[in-house]
């Protein structure tokens, strides 16, 4: 009894151990796993859209990609409206405590008013920690890097849904008036002597179709900027609004209509003049690069695409769309997370899909020797005209309170163009009210 005493007491003791370490093993998976949860990173990234097509779903599949690779982070995609819509709900979440998103698409003429309000980290710190990151904002396209610097040389924003106005025109129509459909007008006069040959006097077809509402100083901008003088040089705190050649630029704008009578009167909307280009009722417009796909489906016709026509100094084009920021509000962290998922975004391989897939252009130079995007230029030369006039694209018009600058210069294009004012008087009265306001930043 006494030796078979002993050998129960050792199976009941050895039972014991083994139970006592499979419930340590159980509270450490447990522990374990709650400490993995735990370390997961969520953070929002919102984002706007100025372009037709399926945005939203292909936000959604790059974020479903990049948190299947990256399992300790988790990208919460949230479309947030247009850039202006964005800007205001960022501004009155942080003005009223709270944090707003991690990371953001701005517009890329909001970075000092950005930097100002203090919203966004400058992104130097992480682009000299992390491998290749150098060597990535090298392969950007130098005229998409222009409007992520401040007057410093500091990096603030990532180019992604970046963006130049180009000229479409129709080559069916080019064809129909005795013009070359391969051959886009190379000059104003060009211009204007298609337009007047694809005018119809009833009024049913307008030769021309320029926006001047939504961004009238951006599409106005390649009319300044290929005639001599840009509206913004290296300074945030200075604008050439009154200068003879943007003078005189002007005056060409708004006798297109008044006098030459090749675009309808007044101010033409952005939003519909797509679709007057793609029913026939405009033969010639000018529209951002990220129309071009909605452009080509919506077509019944063959579409050209060329580079905004040459004034006296040249071609030249601005800049446009938005640029990947980290919020301040969030985390290092948060911060840190954001960066990944910026580098996923601008990385050639998602770069040249999202130019595939929304006409936006792809702000990687590597991008275009990867596919599908060089196929797609294969087939669709199109899509390449926006990228090669990035060589005569200067900055677009940014500077502290940028979004008044703006406005006041946009106005004064619309008074000319409706008669309101001559070019002079108009460019005069909004160069003082601009320098008036820049005035406590020099």
């Amino acid at each position: 009894m006494g030796s078979q005493g002993h050998i129960w007491r050792f199976h009941m003791l050895k039972r014991l151990v083994i139970l006592v370490t499979v419930i340590a093993v159980l509270a450490l998976g447990t522990a374990t796993l709650r400490t993995e949860a735990q370390s997961v990173v969520e953070i929002d990234f919102f984002y706007p859209t100025a372009v037709g097509g399926p945005i939203t779903q292909i936000i959604d599949e790059y974020a479903a990609q990049f948190n299947a690779a990256n399992p300790d982070i988790k990208v919460n995609a949230v479309y947030a409206g247009g850039y202006d819509e964005i800007y205001k709900a960022i501004q009155t979440q942080i003005s009223g405590g709270g944090t707003g998103p991690d990371v953001a698409i701005f517009l890329s003429v909001d970075l000092f008013s950005l930097i100002e309000n203090d919203f966004i980290i400058p992104l130097t710190d992480f682009i000299e920690k992390t491998e290749g990151a150098k060597e990535a904002i090298a392969d950007f396209f130098p005229a998409f890097m222009l409007n992520t610097l401040d007057e410093f040389g500091v990096v603030w924003g990532i180019p992604f849904q970046r963006s130049t106005p180009v000229m479409y025109y129709n080559k069916d129509l080019f064809r129909e008036v005795g013009l070359d459909p391969e051959v886009a007008p190379k000059t104003w006069q060009d211009m204007l002597e298609a337009a007047k040959k694809l005018t119809l006097p009833d009024g049913s077809r307008w030769g021309l179709m320029i926006p001047s509402d939504g961004f009238p100083y951006w599409l106005f901008q390649g009319f300044a900027i290929s005639n001599g003088k840009n509206l913004v040089g290296e300074s945030p705190t200075e604008v050439f609004f009154n200068t003879p050649s943007t003078v005189e630029a002007l005056e060409f704008f708004a006798v297109l209509s008044r006098v030459h009578k090749v675009m309808p009167e007044g101010i033409i909307k952005w939003g519909d003049t797509p679709a007057a280009f793609t029913s026939g009722k405009a033969g010639i417009i000018y529209h951002t690069t990220g129309s071009l796909t909605n452009i080509l489906r919506n077509a019944t016709f063959e579409v050209g695409v060329g580079f905004l026509p040459q004034g006296k100094a040249g071609y030249g084009a601005p800049t446009g769309g938005g640029n990947l920021h980290i919020l301040k509000t969030s985390s290092p962290a948060e911060q840190a997370a954001a960066w990944r998922w910026i580098q996923f975004l601008s990385s050639p391989e998602i770069q040249a899909d999202w130019g595939v897939k929304t006409g936006y252009v792809a702000a990687r130079q590597s991008a275009w020797e990867l596919e599908p995007l060089k196929s797609l230029v294969r087939e669709k030369p199109q899509y390449a005209v926006a990228r090669d006039q990035l060589q005569f694209a200067q900055k677009e018009l940014s500077t502290y309170r940028g979004l008044d600058v703006r406005q006041i210069f946009g106005k004064a294009v619309q008074a000319v163009i409706t008669g309101e004012k001559d070019a002079k008087t108009a460019l005069d009265e909004a160069q003082a009210a601009a320098d008036q306001l820049l005035a406590a930043y020099r």
